[in-house]
């Protein structure tokens, strides 16, 4: 069965990132990361929104009313956004880099409310594993993993005692999957998952209700549907080539936002860097909120 993308208004993002489903609000968020901008889209009424960032924002979770934002060089806390309003973070946490001209990249809450996000050289052309992965609770913010030159692909089965994450150079191309402890929020026994998909890098994530875990497919204009055993069981087609994140959302769970990316090369009319939905007949799970 051909499952149609509907492009999503007009707009084009640098590197679209981070869609999240906020119930309270029907709308989808995600952020622009070199616009230095965060977006919202209500399905019902069609309408966009958007607010200017002070630094770039690699990925995002839902806090309170408000937002967590993992921004250039830290953690950073963000009010309930209103049209006409700016969006003023104050810092939650300070980051040290292990490198110069580094950031946050894509990152998440686990089942418990954890927040874990990865950070990343810019020049991705240096390929240096100076990137880590970073867990923020009520208790601190800590390393989790290092050695990674762009994590992506974050993400929880729904019991949240597998977690997911990838790295997205293309000198390593892979998906690995941890056990997690959810007490301690610690990933252990690292395996890999998925050793290299049909087409295409890993970059973005999402898992579905059944467990299923749908990679974004950059460069191949794909989102891959993986069984939890690791099996390929669907593919959905993209009209952007540089797919970056997806997440389930809607009234009922079933819609599929799918973000992209627009390289500098990007030629005329393409549309890389266009938003999309989808609708491929199965429902996802919401994030949860950050609790730290």
């Amino acid at each position: 069965m051909s499952i149609t993308a509907e492009r999503l208004g007009t707009l084009l993002c640098g590197v679209g990132e981070s869609p999240i489903w906020r119930r309270a609000d029907k709308a989808f968020y995600w952020t622009d990361i070199p616009g230095k901008t965060l977006w919202r889209w209500t399905p019902e009424t069609g309408a966009f929104a958007h607010w200017a960032l002070p630094q770039m924002a690699g990925c995002m979770a839902m806090r309170g009313d408000g937002w967590l934002l993992a921004m250039e060089d830290g953690l950073y806390a963000c009010d309930a956004l209103r049209e006409g309003e700016a969006c003023l973070p104050r810092q939650l946490a300070a980051v040290a880099h292990n490198a110069p001209g580094m950031r946050f990249n894509d990152g998440r809450c686990d089942r418990q409310g954890r927040f874990l996000a990865g950070t990343m050289v810019m020049d991705m052309g240096l390929a240096w594993p100076a990137g880590a992965l970073y867990r923020h609770d009520a208790r601190g913010t800590s390393v989790l993993l290092d050695d990674l030159i762009v994590p992506n692909g974050l993400a929880f089965s729904p019991d949240g005692r597998t977690m997911y994450l990838s790295d997205s150079h293309p000198s390593r191309a892979t998906v690995w999957a941890f056990d997690y402890d959810t007490d301690a929020g610690m990933p252990s026994h690292r395996r890999v998952f998925i050793p290299a998909l049909p087409a295409g890098r890993p970059d973005g994530a999402a898992v579905d209700a059944a467990g299923c875990y749908w990679i974004c497919g950059n460069d191949a204009g794909k989102v891959y549907r993986y069984t939890p055993d690791g099996r390929l069981d669907r593919t959905l087609d993209v009209p952007a080539a540089k797919v970056a994140m997806c997440a389930f959302g809607g009234a009922g769970m079933d819609t599929l936002f799918v973000t992209s990316i627009r390289p500098a090369n990007a030629a005329p009319g393409a549309l890389d860097g266009a938003v999309f939905a989808l609708h491929p007949g199965v429902q996802g799970l919401e994030e949860t909120a950050s609790a730290g």
